[in-house]
């Protein structure tokens, strides 16, 4: 697992694309109990190396009831981006994670955690991309019906702070999802 960590961390297949450069994001270890698809490091994880260390990675640890600690460690949480470096920014916000990551990263990174209890998806990218076919017409769905998606895979919007409108407009995510997946998480980890 090290040696596949290391080398994703020297990749720089799509390096000619990124505003910043090549800094892939990634961690685990072959006993990770939850994987963490989100969608691509900000410009503060890029420059720190660390995932979910900005206010989109405070918000998500609250919805998940874990502390740093836990959150950080990767007997319990691994974590992979679809795409592992920042893509740089877009017209409304970063733009859309590289679609080269996941197809080449994430199935070897998947072999070698065979402890993984639930898979976290975060965003329409990482949705679409494993539910494929089962995955609604719209995020908004696709979190309503979550319970389609158990046992293996958790469906949860993405926690940045521009989400805030969503979050109004959809109270029921944290009145009923929420306290869903803090008992899926707790359960896991104990």
């Amino acid at each position: 697992m090290q040696n596949l960590l290391s080398e994703i961390k020297q990749c720089t297949i799509c390096e000619p694309h990124l505003d910043l450069g090549a800094n892939p994001v990634v961690s685990g270890s072959p006993n990770a109990k939850i994987v963490i698809i989100g969608q691509a490091p900000g410009t503060k994880v890029h420059k720190s190396g660390i995932p979910w260390d900005d206010a989109s990675g405070k918000q998500l640890r609250k919805w998940l009831n874990v502390s740093d600690e836990d959150f950080y460690d990767t007997e319990k949480f691994a974590i992979v981006p679809m795409g592992f470096c920042y893509p740089g920014k877009g017209t409304s916000g970063d733009k859309p994670p590289r679609k080269e990551c996941a197809p080449l990263w994430h199935q070897l990174l998947f072999d070698q955690m065979p402890n993984i209890e639930l898979i976290i998806l975060i965003g329409m990218y990482a949705q679409n991309y494993y539910l494929k076919d089962t995955a609604k017409r719209t995020l908004t769905e696709t979190v309503d019906n979550y319970p389609e998606y158990l046992p293996r895979y958790f469906v949860l919007p993405h926690p940045s702070p521009r989400n805030r409108f969503w979050l109004t407009k959809n109270p029921w995510f944290e009145k009923e999802v929420l306290p869903i997946l803090k008992e899926k998480i707790a359960a896991v980890l104990t």
